[in-house]
């Protein structure tokens, strides 16, 4: 077990520092660069050569980026290019928005999927069944965006209940607060999780339902609900909670629409003003942060799977 651990421990370092090699390179593809933003289309060249030496950009695209490795390694987020402000302290005002948003998603979202999935499970080819699998296949066409417009367009122009934009202090609010506060946002991203983790919680049910021990279960006359519950579901928790760690990933960076639509701040706006303003060193600290975040979950859902079926803990 420890050796596995270690093994993704090392897969996820590689992970994570082949995908800062790659953000860096695409935030140097934008034309335009931080200093240009910064002075205007009225400045000099003189100006523009300054400000780049100062900025740091004037030096070799491998020593910049060597540079910022340097420093975060040892802890240092850097200064933002665009307004010289400490990359730590912009994070610091934006995480707590994203995080509450993710949280609450995950409290909420998560078990309900996990409980419509298995109901379907016990009553395969019903209406119930029939009917979620309509609108789970329509979520998971409909893009994010498209989504929250039309949860906007019910609950906001013809109930008159909510915003559109998430505006507004949550320092001193309570649970129900938070949850009043960002009702719109976590319901889009609970539909979104919903779409996937409903099905595939059905399917993994169901797949484990054509194993032999559970025909034997059948044979013996135990109703359906007592065979799920007892015998099937315990032999689906691995890929169960496996699907449980990739939506919770793509709660941390698939949120980016979802700040954008209604407009909060966090972590996600963070890095588009980054990518806007061509400042490298926020959109290089926000995608660790969110790098980090997915190989973690993805650590935790494979250690899970190998508690979960010992014969994965052995080489084939």
């Amino acid at each position: 077990m420890l050796y596995l651990i270690f093994k993704r421990l090392v897969i996820g370092a590689v992970t994570i520092c082949a995908v800062s090699i790659i953000i860096f390179l695409g935030t140097k593809v934008l034309p335009g660069d931080a200093a240009q933003i910064r002075l205007g289309q009225e400045a000099t060249p003189e100006n523009l050569a300054a400000l780049r030496a100062r900025l740091g950009l004037d030096l070799p695209l491998w020593q910049q980026y060597l540079n910022w490795l340097f420093a975060f390694l040892q802890g240092d987020l850097g200064n933002s290019l665009a307004g010289d402000a400490p990359v730590s302290e912009l994070i610091a005002d934006r995480y707590k928005n994203t995080l509450i948003v993710s949280l609450l998603t995950a409290a909420i979202g998560v078990p309900i999927s996990l409980v419509f999935g298995i109901l379907a499970a016990m009553f395969p080819g019903s209406p119930y069944d029939r009917v979620l699998t309509l609108v789970t296949v329509s979520l998971v066409a409909a893009p994010e965006f498209f989504t929250a417009t039309l949860l906007v367009l019910i609950f906001v122009f013809w109930l008159g209940v909510g915003n559109s934009v998430v505006i507004g202090s949550i320092e001193g609010l309570d649970f129900w607060g938070l949850m009043k506060h960002f009702a719109l946002p976590i319901g889009v991203m609970c539909l979104i999780i919903a779409s996937q983790l409903v099905r595939m919680t059905r399917a993994a049910v169901l797949n484990v339902m054509s194993s032999p021990y559970i025909e034997m279960a059948i044979l013996k006359g135990l109703s359906r609900q007592r065979i799920i519950l007892r015998h099937a579901l315990p032999n689906a928790v691995g890929p169960i909670v496996n699907l449980v760690a990739l939506n919770l990933a793509y709660l941390v960076t698939g949120v980016i629409v979802v700040e954008i639509f209604f407009a909060y701040s966090g972590l996600a706006t963070l890095i588009v003003q980054g990518v806007q303003t061509r400042d490298f060193v926020v959109v290089q600290a926000v995608g660790m942060i969110f790098c980090a975040a997915y190989v973690f979950l993805m650590l935790v859902a494979d250690i899970a799977a190998i508690v979960s079926n010992p014969r994965l803990r052995y080489a084939k």
